[in-house]
Parts: structure tokens; sequence; C-alpha cells
């Protein structure tokens, strides 16, 4: 083997090491400062915590199911299925008895795993006839069934809230089924569990591989992107949602944006946008491990292709559809170990989550979708977790913007929002107390 290889399984393991260090664990993540601020409101409009404050989730996944080890109950492993899965998960969340910034004593635990239902088996079955291929009947049937059921699922929980809207997250690389729950329930925990709350979680985890299981998760991140599409196609066509957010972390964020500009052509096609057909008002993109390149084109695929069909003919010189309200949030951090390593082992010159703003590293993405106001670019300085990749849960400051952002809906330079203008459209967390350095 030569000294290049070498370098490259060394980096491998070693990038190991730091996103294995970021995946969720089962301790409830420290309070965001919107609630510990004086005269702040309480994480809970209605009522004070009781310290035992449960959730109840929606899992969609195309891992293979397995029977948990420790409980010997249904769970989801790393590797991936051919069906996929819905159902619901349940999170027994404790608290401290003295609430503090640190929430020390807090922990989440996985409950009961209930699989409702579940899609055909892909690739789906084909027909051929006189006239050509068609789906099979038997298939489409089960298919239709399955969205029924998952909608229903989720038409049973929207029901029950004032707020009518979904929150969906897609983790990252080396999470485990449980590590993604924790990651969502935490989210959905300070978000006053007002949301329906959807955790997209995907084949990750696994130990093959050169690359210990990175090069691995990074295929079943593109084997999933299909099921992701659909999963959020059927989500947002439930009949009484109102509003979609889409969160994602690290390697999910390419899933979430592989999925949207599939979705984003064919909304295109129909002259119609993602905003408009899925409902989204906020993509929210936490350490993007997306080279910036690849990045740019999953972006603005449909702005770079004025040959693209709208409807039945071209339309170069016409208007894009509007996005409506649709608008994304783009936090990077150039203390991000991870990402850094995730440059070297793939030769990137830069990951999307590890831009430095006060370079003005987003304009490498060759467009400004910031001046439009589509798009917000925010800096994570230093380090509040080992590597400074996990910051979405361990900087209290960042998980206070997600919560100003999607539960109270405030812009950049609103009160609440704990930024500091770079110059529009970028911007920095005011952090400095919170950042620690390595």
């Amino acid at each position: 083997m030569g000294l290049g290889g070498f370098a490259r399984i060394v980096t491998g393991a070693w990038m190991v090491v730091f996103l294995a260090a970021c995946a969720p664990e089962d301790a409830l993540a420290p309070t965001p400062n919107i609630y510990l601020a004086p005269g702040a409101k309480p994480i809970f409009a209605n009522a004070q915590s009781s310290g035992n404050d449960d959730l109840s989730l929606v899992y969609v996944t195309d891992r293979a199911p397995i029977t948990d080890p420790d409980t010997g109950t249904l769970s989801y492993g790393a590797e991936r299925s051919r069906f996929m899965s819905f159902g619901s998960v349940d999170v027994h969340i404790s608290q401290p008895a003295v609430s503090s910034a640190s929430n020390s004593g807090g922990e989440l635990k996985v409950g009961a795993v209930s699989e409702v239902g579940r899609f055909p088996e892909a690739p789906y079955a084909a027909l051929l006839t006189p006239k050509g291929y068609r789906r099979s009947p038997d298939v489409v049937a089960a298919h239709q069934h399955a969205v029924t059921a998952l909608q229903a699922e989720i038409r049973r929980r929207i029901a029950g809230t004032h707020r009518k809207e979904v929150v969906v997250f897609i983790h990252g690389y080396n999470n485990t089924f449980k590590d993604a729950v924790f990651a969502t329930g935490n989210i959905c925990h300070f978000l006053g569990h007002e949301f329906v709350c959807v955790v997209l979680t995907w084949p990750a985890g696994g130990s093959k591989g050169v690359s210990m299981g990175y090069n691995v998760d990074r295929e079943s991140s593109e084997f999933a992107v299909p099921d992701m599409k659909k999963a959020l196609r059927a989500i947002s066509e439930t009949e009484g949602v109102r509003r979609v957010d889409l969160i994602a972390h690290s390697r999910g964020t390419d899933v979430l944006a592989s999925a949207i500009q599939q979705l984003g052509i064919e909304a295109y096609v129909s002259r119609s946008s993602v905003a408009e057909q899925l409902k989204v008002k906020n993509v929210v993109l936490f350490a993007p491990d997306i080279d910036i390149d690849v990045a740019s084109t999953k972006m603005f695929g449909i702005v770079s292709d004025p040959d693209a069909h709208y409807g039945a003919k071209k339309n170069p010189s016409g208007l894009i559809p509007s996005q409506g309200d649709l608008h994304a949030t783009i936090y990077s951090s150039p203390d991000d170990g991870a990402l850094g390593l995730a440059s070297i082992l793939f030769g990137s010159d830069i990951r999307l989550g590890q831009q430095n703003l006060d370079q003005g590293g987003a304009k490498a993405l060759g467009a400004d979708p910031g001046r439009s106001g589509l798009a917000d670019f925010i800096q994570v300085d230093g380090r509040t977790d080992a590597f400074g990749h996990g910051y979405f849960l361990s900087n209290p400051a960042v998980s206070s913007d997600l919560v100003a952002l999607i539960r109270y809906g405030l812009k950049p330079g609103d009160p609440g929002r704990p930024l500091v203008e770079i110059g529009r459209p970028y911007w920095r967390v005011a952090t400095a107390a919170a950042a620690t350095s390595q």
C-alpha cells in the first residue's frame, strides 16, 4: 500500500473518531438560552414542566428491522431495507429537579417502538403489457395503502395541536436509530411539544468499509434519497398540515438537499414550487457535510438549466415559480474539526458547513440566494462539544436561534435572535461566552 492510501485510511479512522463523538447521547441537551434569560417565556406555554415530559414521535425509515439486544423489542439497525417502514416511537424525558443551563441529570430514553406499516419492496414491480410496461396494480394498491396509513398517523397527531405544523429531522453519519430519536426528541422538547415531530432515519451507523463505515454510510445516504422523497411528499400532502419545517444535520443535509432537488424538478415541470407543493416553510441545515461545489449544483440546478421543461414547453426567459415563504438557514463553523477531515478525505476545497463567513465563504456557492431573501448563512465560532460538529444540540445559543426561528418565526436581526450581522445575508451566533477552546 502506498503512503497516499495509508494516509487516506488513517484520515478515515480519525474522521470516525471525530464524527462518532458527535452522535447524540441519551442526555437532555442544554436548555436553549431563549428560555433562561430574565423574563423569558417558559418552554411549555400552557403549563410548567411536570419533571417527566414524554414525547411520541413519528418515525420513517429504510433501516432493516432488528430486535433490540437490550430490551428484546423492535428496533432498527444499520443495514439497508428495501421496505420503508413507519410508525410511532416514545421518548421518555426526565428533567433535573432544578432547571439549569447544563440540565445536569436530565435524560432521554427510547420507549416503545410500534410499526404501523410498510411501503412495498423497492424497486416496485412492473408488468409487461402489449402497450409497454406498467406498474403492478397490486404494488400500486399497497403503496397507496401505506401512504394512507402514514398520513392517518400524521393527521391523528395534527388534530391534537393548534399549530398544525410538522417538524422533520434527518440525522447524519454514524447515528443509530436511537441516536436519531434522541436528537429529534431534544429538538421537539425544546420547541415546547407544539409540533408534530417526525424523524426520517436512514441506514447509518454501521462498521463496514475501509473508512470505518463512513463510505458505506455515504452510499446508504444516497440509497435513502428516493424513500425520503416519498416520505416528505406523503407528509406534506396530509390533510390538515399547514406547514412543514425541515431540519438536517451533517450527512443528512445531503439526503435532504438531494430529495428537495428532485422534488423541486417535479414541481418546476408542473409549473409550481417546493414551497407550494410541499408547504415547506423552513429548510435548516446544520454543519452540512457537502462539498460546496456540489451544494451549488443542487441549490441552483433549475436556475442553471434554462432548457428544463416548464409544463409541456421550455421557458428559458420566463419567471421561475415563486418560492413563497420558503427560507433556507445554513449554519457553518470554521472550527468544525469533523468537516475539516471530510475535506481532506474527499479532496474538497471546502465543505458547505465549514465556511468562514468573515472571508465571504458563502459567495463560493456561485450565486447569492441571500440577496433574494431565500437564505441566511450563520457562522458558529468555537466549540461546545469535543470536535465542534454537534453544536445544534450542544450550543445553547445555536439551539436558541433554532427555537426563535421555528417556534417564534423571528428573522435575523429581530430581538430574540442571538445573531450579530456580518453583512446580510451573513450572520454570526453571539456565543463567545458559551464557546470553549479545545
